[in-house]
């Protein structure tokens, strides 16, 4: 858990841990620090950092779509979503129900340089400055290599590996205007929270307090860099309340099996989003901050986002005055078709943005006799 306004960590868990009497006999695995040492492919909580990017370079708006109808394939690979909408999508969904294909067609808009640069900028290609020493660098494609495809699986969060922290630090960047602009974070609350409200990560709903954020699931790979059949990575990032955030949240399940009460699934929206939520329950009194449940109409309203927001009116254009004595009316734009668009008001409160040299506060560790030993970050 994370001050998005500080950076500061205010709580870390590895399991399984160890005492530190008993640290010589201690197994490795107890040992090994899994929120900054171990890195794993984020899945879909990048698809946050996608959209982000596309929204603040203005390549796409809340109200632009892709389709995700059909595969993309490049070469001899194929992207597909898992039980996809099988249509041309709009942003929200696209992050509601979390496209891969949606999302790489986004990424698209963006390209693979200016995509590398802006994860550079969140801090996803080297180590974070933390004041642990076992943190670990993300693997991640050379520059030379970071190519179109790179671009297209990175965007929805295969093809990298980064630690945990570093992807809290990147929501804790979205939430709190961070690298971007005002306007883009507010946006990406709005999202944030309709995958909750809409969303793969209703699990974490908790009336009250306002939690938005994405679900995240990902095959994990073995020692030849090859993924294997059902062991995977299931995690969910959020930030809240979304309407000021003040706290980021990730949690990250490793290997876990389907309960036969929830059926035979184990991805992120069954496993990680109900974690988040009984966390969220329990941590936010110990910090000062009570659930707002006389208000929730209200606010729910200031944060809420269609899942097909309608096309802004275009301006129409003046008549411009001819050198004529006797000008010719000029033809008026017509608004282009589409829903008239949906009011959009201010959140609660300003958002204060970070004030590092490169956009992105680093952590900034608070921990009270925590573990610190771990081992080494996969190769």
């Amino acid at each position: 858990m994370m001050d998005v306004q500080t950076a500061e960590v205010l709580g870390m868990v590895s399991l399984p841990d160890f005492a530190a009497a008993d640290l010589a006999t201690s197994p490795a695995d107890q040992r090994f620090n899994r929120a900054v040492t171990g890195v794993y492919e984020p899945g879909s909580t990048f698809k946050l950092l996608t959209t982000a990017m596309a929204l603040e370079l203005g390549t796409i708006q809340l109200h632009s779509g892709f389709d995700a109808s059909r595969p993309i394939r490049v070469g001899r690979h194929e992207i597909n979503d898992f039980r996809g909408k099988n249509r041309w999508l709009t942003v929200p969904e696209i992050i509601a129900y979390s496209s891969n294909l949606g999302t790489a067609h986004m990424a698209m808009t963006i390209g693979p340089q200016r995509h590398r640069e802006f994860m550079g900028r969140f801090g996803n290609l080297q180590r974070l400055g933390v004041e642990l020493p076992e943190a670990a660098v993300p693997l991640a494609p050379g520059r030379q290599n970071w190519r179109d495809l790179n671009t297209m699986t990175i965007g929805f969060g295969h093809g990298i590996s980064v630690t945990p922290l570093h992807v809290v630090t990147s929501a804790a960047a979205i939430a709190n205007g961070g690298i971007i602009s005002e306007r883009t974070s507010e946006q990406m609350r709005r999202l944030m929270r309709i995958a909750v409200t809409e969303g793969s990560a209703r699990g974490a709903e908790s009336p009250g307090y306002f939690i938005g954020g994405k679900t995240g699931t990902a095959q994990k790979t073995n020692e030849r860099g090859q993924y294997m059949d059902n062991k995977r990575i299931s995690a969910f990032v959020g930030a809240f309340p979304m309407n000021a955030p003040r706290y980021a949240l990730y949690i990250m399940v490793d290997e876990p099996k389907p309960r036969a009460d929830l059926g035979p699934f184990a991805t992120a929206g069954v496993v990680a989003a109900p974690t988040a939520r009984r966390i969220l329950e329990r941590t936010p009194p110990i910090l000062g901050l009570v659930p707002e449940t006389d208000r929730i109409p209200q606010i729910q309203a200031s944060i809420a986002l269609p899942l097909q927001p309608g096309r802004p009116q275009a301006a129409r254009v003046q008549p411009a005055a001819a050198p004529q004595p006797r000008p010719q009316a000029q033809p008026r734009m017509s608004p282009p078709p589409g829903p008239a668009p949906q009011a959009f008001e201010p959140a609660q409160a300003p958002i204060r943005r970070t004030d590092a040299a490169d956009g992105v506060a680093m952590p900034r560790l608070v921990l009270h006799g925590l573990p610190t030993e771990g081992g080494r970050a996969p190769r």
